[in-house]
C-alpha cells in the first residue's frame, strides 16, 4: 500500500474535484494510461474519491513497478503544506479497507519514495508513513472491526460533488 501527493497546492477544497478531473485528462491524455494513475484519492477535507479499480495496475511515471500496490493519492503539496487531520484520517480508512479487502498486510504502508527517486508524498506527510502513526492508525481501524466503504453512484454522486464544489 503506496501514499502519494499530487504535489501541487489546492487551495480552496472546493477545487477538489475538478483538479481530479484535470488528473484523469493529464493521465490518460498525455500519459497514454486507461485511467487516473491511482485507485483512490483523498482530499483535503477527508472526502474519499473512488478512481482506477484496484484490479488494474496503477500508474506513477516514475521507475518503481506498482504491480501489487494499492495506491493512494491525497491531494496537496506536503512539503508546503500541513497534513489536515481529516485527510490523514480518511487515508487511514481507506488503507485498511484495502488491508481487509485484498489481505494485504497493513505494516506494508509506504511513501512513494520508498520506492522511487522523488519527494512524493512530501515531507509533512512522508512523517506519518515514516515514524509509523499512518500504520498504527491502520492497525487501530482493523482491531475495531471491518471497515466499509459506501459507495455513491448516479446522482447522489452528483449531488455529493456539488456539495464539495460548494463548499459543504
Amino acid at each position: 500500500m503506496t501514499i502519494h501527493h499530487t504535489g501541487a497546492v489546492l487551495g480552496d477544497n472546493r477545487n477538489a474535484p475538478a483538479r481530479l478531473r484535470q488528473h484523469q485528462q493529464l493521465h490518460q491524455n498525455q500519459h497514454g494510461w486507461t485511467d487516473i494513475a491511482y485507485h483512490v484519492a483523498v482530499d483535503r477535507n477527508g472526502n474519499i474519491y473512488e478512481l482506477r479499480d484496484p484490479m488494474i495496475k496503477g500508474d506513477t511515471a516514475t521507475e518503481y513497478d506498482t504491480d501489487g500496490h494499492f495506491l493512494v493519492l491525497c491531494e496537496g503539496n506536503f512539503d508546503e503544506e500541513e497534513v489536515i487531520p481529516e485527510q490523514l484520517g480518511s487515508a487511514a480508512i481507506v488503507f485498511a479497507w484495502a488491508a481487509n479487502e485484498y489481505a494485504i498486510s497493513p505494516t506494508v504502508v509506504e511513501g512513494h519514495r520508498n520506492y522511487a527517486a522523488t519527494a512524493c508524498p512530501g515531507a509533512n506527510l512522508y512523517a506519518y508513513v515514516e515514524s509509523g502513526e499512518l500504520t498504527r492508525r491502520v492497525n487501530e481501524l482493523l482491531a475495531s472491526g471491518p471497515i466499509e466503504l459506501q459507495r455513491i453512484c448516479g446522482t447522489a454522486a452528483l449531488e455529493r460533488v456539488a456539495a464539495i464544489q460548494a463548499g459543504d
